[in-house]
């Protein structure tokens, strides 16, 4: 793959329908390159499909992390109900292993992150935690 090739990719990422001349024009190529480039990268498996990114899929909360919490005795109802009033908190799991309840956290900001996580320790009852940031997310095969 040459810089064109990247560059074809990451106009497809921001507009997937955009058409051969649209491309052709943004990266100052001809529609006939584009065409061919296009064909290439899915002869090649390097561009395996194209997709719909729907509302729900743009990431409300940039900052986003899954914090895997240790509850003390028989605490768990009541410290996931607290985890579940917290607006930044977009889900709660129960697990087996080592932590009892994951949390996945959502915010604008590491500041306000930290401030999440720092509230979410001062619970009674967690007696450890272990928080993990999301640099990125890939969606798997829907089948």
């Amino acid at each position: 793959m040459d810089e064109l090739d990247q560059r074809l990719i990451v106009a497809l990422k921001r507009d997937a329908r955009a058409s051969l001349s649209e491309l052709a024009a943004d990266l100052n190529v001809t529609r006939t390159t584009i065409r061919s480039r296009l064909a290439r990268l899915q002869d090649s498996g390097e561009i395996v499909g194209f997709t719909v990114l729907t509302r729900n899929d743009v990431a409300k909360s940039p900052v986003r992390g899954l914090m895997m919490l240790e509850i003390e005795g028989r605490g768990t109802e009541r410290i996931m109900s607290r985890l579940s009033a917290m607006p930044e908190v977009m889900a709660v799991h129960s697990t087996n292993g080592q932590w009892d309840l994951i949390a996945e956290i959502g915010t604008m900001t590491l500041e306000k992150f930290d401030e999440v996580l720092f509230a979410i320790r001062r619970l009674d009852g967690i007696t450890s935690s272990e928080t993990n940031l999301l640099l990125s997310t890939r969606r798997g095969a829907r089948r």
